[in-house]
């Protein structure tokens, strides 16, 4: 007897060549369809969830501030999954997304800085329950997050300090990348060298180095983070 197919999950991507890495790829892995949707090119996002085992937003190099409809589209939609706690998660841009719908402010670094390559991460008590984190993780991002009100902060950094947060029963935004693969770090080093000098931004060859010693302990967190979130269950609240 055929087994019932796993319900598809969300994936919304900001750029016309991106793709959800790693985390698609353990996705699919665990029987889960994508069902990949670019808003900024005219996709549309689905009224309910129910047809979703999840929903995943995604990052890109623009802001959670920006005025483009799609921007708006995309943090409004997010009252979506949390009504219906689905499990959500948002990724650097979507994290912010998530905090900017929950009512909190994106900003940059009070002094410009930014954080682009491997840094330090420290889980909180909460976090820590919750499961192991890594100790240092890849980021590419200008902007941060405040802790929206009624959520868990679950880890902390040096530079900007909110680095992941729960939210309700099944939503979470992680602000760095779990899901970069050594492709993706390729393309993305090579932004690094085209542009400016950024303020604490670290240089392309550091990118691999960090990935040849620390990316192991990102792909273990991610094994252990997607079991624990798509097996929420909005009956058992926060850390069931």
């Amino acid at each position: 007897m055929r087994e019932p197919e796993s319900k598809p999950v969300l994936i919304v991507l900001h750029q016309a060549h991106s793709t959800p890495g790693r985390v698609g790829l353990r996705l699919m892995a665990r029987g889960h369809r994508l069902d990949i949707r670019r808003p900024r090119f005219g996709d549309s996002l689905p009224d309910t969830l129910a047809e979703h085992a999840a929903a995943v937003i995604f990052g890109g190099p623009m802001s959670a501030n920006d005025e483009d409809d799609y921007i708006g589209v995309e943090t409004d939609w997010i009252r979506v999954a949390l009504a219906e706690e689905a499990p959500f998660l948002g990724l650097c841009l979507g994290a912010q997304m998530l905090a900017r719908h929950l009512g909190a402010p994106v900003t940059s670094h009070p002094e410009g800085r930014v954080e682009v390559g491997y840094y330090p991460l420290r889980a909180t008590p909460a976090g820590r329950e919750l499961m192991e984190w890594p100790d240092y993780v890849h980021h590419f991002h200008r902007e941060g997050f405040e802790l929206p009100d009624g959520s868990v902060l679950l880890a902390e950094g040096d530079i900007f300090r909110n680095q992941a947060f729960a939210y309700g029963r099944a939503a979470f935004g992680i602000q760095f990348h779990i899901e970069l693969t050594m492709a993706m770090v390729g393309r993305w080093t090579r932004s690094v060298a085209e542009r400016e000098p950024m303020p604490g931004a670290q240089a392309p060859a550091a990118h691999f180095t960090g990935r040849a010693l620390h990316d192991w302990k990102t792909a273990r967190f991610l094994d252990t983070f997607l079991d624990h979130w798509l097996a929420r269950d909005p009956r058992n609240g926060f850390g069931g």
